[in-house]
């Protein structure tokens, strides 16, 4: 007897899924006891004739199963079918029949909802885009775009000594109040989207950021993060390539210092020994020998001829 219980509860469940995936618009945005009520008015009795009432109804809707509206729209539908409800509680209050009018408020109901706005399409590849936000009446509930916070990596080449600029910007609109930019850097040429690797980056809060002058120091990855309330919409990667030689100035002085390195020095000098003087000489021991005096004398009356002569 449990079996058959649990197998008859389990049957019951599945056919009320059923009716509520089928007329889920209307559950969505009417209650049980206002559908009730409503076929009370039309019948005016109990029994078997509700219950029709109530089919009736699950028929006329049956089409707005599949409905997805914006979900800023969500109030307007609801105060749509809160005017309808009271519309056909004029028309049963007035003895009319519910087989004809319950199709009618249907049509008008689809009317209406060709009228509300829209929700944006997603925008690809990346981000949490809050304005594609849909209201689902298949299951009462509401969903936004199944894409990745982190968009993909964005190359980015600048010569070196040159301005880099980095724009955060995405393609879907985004909620205006409240938003902040953070930025990080991942350096050391790391191209990488995994967020342990980057470090903050001081002074810049804005959507834009710029480095000038690029050095080689500056390759690597920069993101930026777009929140709103502290809650992370997208993250943006750059991967900055520097490129081109070195300034003029940095390879003159990388030319001199390699001529300082490569530079020998020459071989000493041999000092010639010095010549001494007369007076040196005649001061060293055992100078004034026989020979020396000779030609110390001889070189005297040489000189004195020399002048005598020049003087004649």
């Amino acid at each position: 007897m449990a079996l058959v219980g649990l197998a008859v509860g389990t049957a019951l469940l599945a056919v009320l899924v059923f009716r509520a995936s089928v007329w889920a618009c209307l559950l969505c945005f009417t209650g049980y006891s206002e559908r009730l009520r409503l076929c009370h008015m039309f019948v005016d009795t109990e029994g078997p004739q509700v219950g029709r009432c109530e089919e009736a109804l699950t028929a006329a809707f049956g089409g707005l199963s599949d409905v997805e509206i914006n979900y800023e729209e969500r109030g307007h539908l609801h105060d749509a079918f809160a005017q309808m409800i009271l519309s056909l509680q004029e028309v049963a209050a007035a003895q009319g029949s519910y087989k004809a009018v319950f199709p009618e408020a249907a049509e008008k109901m689809k009317k209406t909802i060709l009228k509300l706005k829209e929700a944006q399409a997603c925008v690809p590849p990346c981000g949490v885009q809050e304005g594609t936000r849909r209201f689902r009446c298949r299951g009462c509930y509401s969903s936004i775009c199944d894409l990745p916070l982190d968009c993909p990596v964005q190359d980015v080449t600048v010569t070196r000594g040159n301005q880099a600029l980095f724009s955060c910007v995405v393609g879907f609109q985004l909620p205006l109040p409240e938003l902040t930019y953070s930025w990080k850097f991942a350096g050391g040429g790391l191209r990488t989207q995994d967020m342990a690797y980057f470090r903050d980056v001081p002074g810049s809060h804005g959507p834009l950021a710029r480095i000038r002058p690029v050095q080689p120091t500056h390759r690597g990855t920069f993101s930026c993060v777009i929140l709103q309330d502290q809650r992370p919409l997208a993250r943006l990667y750059f991967f900055l390539n520097v490129t081109g030689p070195a300034p003029r100035e940095e390879m003159e002085l990388q030319v001199t210092f390699r001529e300082v390195m490569s530079w020998a020095p020459r071989e000493a000098e041999v000092a010639e020994p010095g010549r001494p003087s007369l007076g040196e000489l005649l001061a060293q021991p055992r100078a004034l020998t026989l020979g020396n005096l000779c030609l110390l004398g001889a070189t005297a009356a040489l000189v004195s001829a020399s002048v005598t002569l020049l003087v004649w």
